[in-house]
């Protein structure tokens, strides 16, 4: 499996051996990444990494059947390896798991994923954040080409999804290999960054307060793919 590998830094050497399915260890692990973190990050807790080694029981899949662990040599990574039965309330996307028990004000997402659909305008995977229940989150999605329904920061808020981006590329260069994804939430500000390969300069951006506070998840609109390598940053909710 291909490492991600930073723009000014190669992190190859870090790559599974520190990761122990999701660990609950915050000083340890913030220890080890304090230097990985650009300024102003520090401050958020590591709440959550997984490399799948342990398997997948901390993640809760919408359709269990369409999702699998891989284990290869030493590797291994969560695969949304068929379509979903899952059927959503609204015009939302039906195929995606969420971290459990965990709910986030602030926080930094990081996974690396690959997509395994074929070449299409749509062709996608997708980061879930902000979620309250089946018809209300946020969604970014990764399309191949930008238009009304892909490569956009997406609200869901009781009604068909809606695109709510203010900044975003023409659309989402996915090869065979692994891309590393980041999304940033400020939820002071309402600010939502996303990264694709590179973490200096965001590929989509908005501001949006429809929900400051949610859980987080993997998935894609209606595609496959391959999952890895997850780390949450952030601040719990500790509203009731």
């Amino acid at each position: 499996m291909k490492p991600y590998i930073h723009p000014t830094k190669n992190f190859t050497q870090f790559k599974k051996p520190i990761v122990l399915g999701v660990l609950i260890f915050p000083c340890i692990a913030l220890v080890i990444f304090s230097g990985f973190l650009q300024a102003g990050e520090k401050n958020l807790t590591v709440l959550a990494k997984e490399d799948f080694t342990k398997g997948s029981d901390n993640w809760e899949p919408k359709d269990p059947s369409a999702w699998k662990v891989v284990k290869q040599d030493s590797e291994s990574f969560f695969s949304m390896f068929k379509d979903s039965n899952y059927k959503p309330e609204v015009r939302s996307p039906v195929n995606f798991a969420l971290l459990k028990d965990i709910s986030v004000t602030d926080f930094i997402l990081d996974v690396d994923m690959r997509s395994t659909q074929e070449v299409y305008g749509h062709q996608d995977l997708c980061l879930f954040f902000g979620y309250q229940d089946a018809s209300h989150f946020y969604y970014v999605h990764l399309g191949r080409e930008a238009d009304a329904h892909a490569n956009s920061i997406f609200l869901v808020h009781g009604e068909p999804r809606v695109s709510i981006a203010e900044k975003r590329t023409d659309g989402t260069n996915w090869s065979k290999d692994w891309h590393h994804v980041r999304v940033k939430r400020d939820t002071v500000k309402g600010t939502i960054e996303v990264f694709f390969d590179n973490m200096k300069k965001p590929v989509m951006t908005t501001t949006d307060k429809h929900f400051l506070h949610g859980r987080v998840g993997i998935g894609s609109f209606d595609d496959t793919g391959d999952f890895d390598n997850f780390q949450l940053r952030g601040v719990l909710n500790k509203s009731k």
